[in-house]
């Protein structure tokens, strides 16, 4: 059994000090978050593929068992729309290749107005991809999750290539109006799309956006508890990322969701202790 859990990012100043040493070199942030998690999510993949240097530096700061769900970068996915951009996929899979099993996913995030008549374009992008990387994509488009007829395509779709459909799960920070100015403009900018929660294949892949309350945050995931628990005990490896609108907790919430899951599944082994945030101290 394995259950990884992770967050948007690696570097986020309100973890300095609290959740993370502080202060930190480039070389370093990534190896201290490792500690307190086993997977993260690469969105900066999305603006600009990484040098040989940077991705070096991403595989000597981790394990062969942590797990970056890679973003394609948005000339692919948005501005091509999955046609005319193979130069642009091949520099991306060939600065990557250094990571090597540490690559969970190629991750396929579509812009809203990608819909069911786009699908066979995705067809045909997903048959180009190296069968070396899992594929996760993920749909924004409503007719996804509103008709039966869209939904059933799209799986055909994903099991013909063995990709698996990534829900961004949004509906706890929609239940209620926002609080806080990172609340507010999470409104404005995340879907608003219904809660999602059947696998295509042995590794699922969810994003989870609660609100800046940890609390309600832990509240609204309960329905994901016992969804793990069923993927864990069927031979699953899902993982879980963790985000709130400012995401201040959402180190120690990852964790909190990986030691929720194991405590109906004791046979599920713990995370590791995190690197301390400071150095221990004789008083």
């Amino acid at each position: 059994m394995r259950l990884a859990v992770g967050c948007a990012m690696w570097a986020h100043t309100p973890w300095q000090g609290r959740f993370l040493p502080h202060p930190l070199g480039p070389d370093e942030r990534l190896r201290a978050y490792a500690s307190w998690c086993n997977a993260v999510e690469g969105n900066t993949t999305f603006y600009a593929t990484p040098d040989a240097r940077t991705v070096a530096s991403w595989a000597r700061q981790t394990g062969e068992d942590f797990g970056f769900l890679l973003k394609l970068p948005r000339t692919v996915t948005h501005e091509r729309r999955l046609a005319g951009g193979e130069a642009e996929l091949r520099a991306f899979l060939d600065a990557i290749d250094p990571l090597g099993p540490r690559v969970a996913a190629l991750w396929v995030q579509l812009p809203g107005s990608f819909g069911p008549g786009d699908l066979p374009a995705l067809a045909a992008f997903l048959r180009t991809l190296p069968r070396t990387h899992r594929v996760a994509v993920e749909v924004r488009h409503p007719a996804f999750f509103t008709q039966e007829r869209a939904a059933r395509l799209l799986e055909g779709v994903l099991r013909g290539a063995r990709a698996e459909w990534v829900p961004f799960d949004t509906t706890v920070l929609f239940a209620e109006r926002p609080v806080t100015d990172a609340e507010r403009e999470a409104w404005t900018r995340k879907p608003r799309l219904p809660r999602r929660t059947r696998a295509l294949t042995d590794r699922p892949f969810v994003r989870y956006i609660g609100r800046d309350d940890a609390e309600r945050t832990a509240e609204g995931w309960r329905p994901w508890i016992e969804v793990f628990r069923t993927w864990l005990r069927e031979g699953r490896s899902p993982t879980m990322f963790i985000h709130t609108p400012d995401n201040a907790d959402a180190l120690a919430l990852a964790r909190r969701f990986h030691d929720e899951v194991r405590a109906g599944l004791p046979e599920l082994e713990p995370l590791p202790e995190p690197m301390p945030a400071a150095p221990p101290t004789l008083f």
